[in-house]
C-alpha cells in the first residue's frame, strides 16, 4: 500500500465512523502504522491534521454554505469574459476550445497523459500544449473509458502516456513545494457557452466554502436554471481544478457527484480543514 492509498483509507474510515471520534491510534491502525508516524504522513499528504480532518467532518454543512450569493453575484459580470478567474489562493486561467480547435478536431495537437496517486484516489490528468483538459477520478471512470472519451473529443489529436508531464496538476494541489509549474495553472477544456459560465462561476466559490446550485444560478442571471446547473457541473471535464465538489444542495444535502459521494465528502472535509478557526487547529496530539 503506498503512501497516499493509506491516506485515502483512513479518510474513509474516520468518514464511516466520524460519530464515534475515533482517535488517533484507533485510525493509525487501520493502515497499519504507529500513531506518529500515521500523524507525520497524514500531515505531508493531506496538509491538514488528522484531528482537524476529523473536526471538519463534524462541522454542521448547512454552516458551510455561503450566507448569500452576494459573493458570487459581485463577480457574476466577469462570467461572460473568455479571461481567467482568480481560484482562491491559486491563479487558474480557464480557456475554452475556439471554434477553429472544434472544427480541426485536434489535428496537430498532442495529448498527453498520466495517472497519479492522491489522498482521495488515483487520477487521470490529460493536458494540451494550452492546458488541463481533463483530471477525473479512476474509481468512477476507468483509464479505457476517460481515454475513449478523450479520443472522442480530439479524434485527429495524438495521445501520449507521459505522467512526468502531468504531475504538476497533482503536486500543485498537494505538495505545491514540489512542483516547478511557475504562474497561472492554464485549463483548456471544451464546453457550450453554458456550461463554461457555469464552470468559471465554481472557479468563485473561495477555498473551504459550498455554494447551492440555486446561488450559482442567481450568479449567472438565470434564477430558475438550477436544474440546467447541475447538469453543466455534472459534466465538469476537470475535477478538484474546476471545484464542482462545493456545490451542494439549499438544503444542505451533498446532491451529485459524478466521482461518488464519498469523494465528494472527503474533499470538503479536507478543504474545511484547512480553514477551521484557529482554536480548532491544535495537534491531534494536544
Amino acid at each position: 500500500m503506498n503512501d497516499y492509498a493509506r491516506i485515502e483509507k483512513a479518510m474513509a474510515f474516520m468518514v464511516a465512523n466520524a460519530t464515534q471520534q475515533p482517535s488517533l491510534e484507533t485510525v493509525a491502525a487501520q493502515v497499519h502504522l504507529s500513531a506518529f508516524h500515521f500523524q507525520r504522513l497524514f500531515c505531508r499528504y493531506a496538509g491538514v491534521s488528522p484531528k482537524r480532518f476529523l473536526q471538519a467532518l463534524t462541522l454542521t454543512r448547512g454552516k458551510q454554505l455561503i450566507a448569500s450569493a452576494q459573493s458570487l453575484s459581485d463577480t457574476a459580470h466577469a462570467l461572460g469574459l473568455s479571461g481567467g478567474s482568480r481560484l482562491y489562493d491559486h491563479f487558474v486561467t480557464l480557456e475554452a476550445v475556439t471554434p477553429g480547435e472544434f472544427k480541426r478536431q485536434g489535428e496537430g495537437v498532442e495529448i498527453v497523459y498520466g495517472i497519479h496517486p492522491t489522498p482521495f484516489g488515483e487520477v487521470l490528468v490529460a493536458a494540451t500544449p494550452r492546458g488541463i483538459c481533463r483530471m477525473g477520478f479512476l474509481a468512477a471512470t476507468s483509464e479505457a473509458e476517460m481515454l475513449a472519451q478523450l479520443a472522442a473529443e480530439w479524434p485527429r489529436s495524438t495521445m501520449r502516456h507521459q505522467p512526468e508531464a502531468t504531475r504538476y496538476a497533482v503536486d500543485a494541489l498537494f505538495e505545491p513545494g514540489k512542483t516547478a509549474a511557475p504562474g497561472a495553472l492554464s485549463l483548456h477544456v471544451r464546453g457550450t457557452n453554458f456550461q463554461l459560465n457555469v464552470w468559471r462561476a465554481l472557479l468563485m466559490i473561495p477555498d473551504g466554502r459550498l455554494a447551492s446550485y440555486s446561488h450559482i444560478a442567481q450568479a449567472l442571471g438565470a434564477p430558475t436554471a438550477s436544474r440546467a446547473v447541475g447538469n453543466a457541473v455534472g459534466a465538469n471535464p476537470v475535477a478538484l481544478w474546476i471545484p464542482c465538489h462545493r456545490v451542494i444542495q439549499q438544503s444542505g444535502a451533498l446532491g451529485g457527484y459524478r466521482w461518488g459521494l464519498e469523494v465528494k465528502r472527503n474533499v470538503q472535509a479536507w478543504e474545511a480543514a484547512r480553514h477551521l478557526e484557529p482554536q480548532a487547529q491544535e495537534s491531534v496530539q494536544s
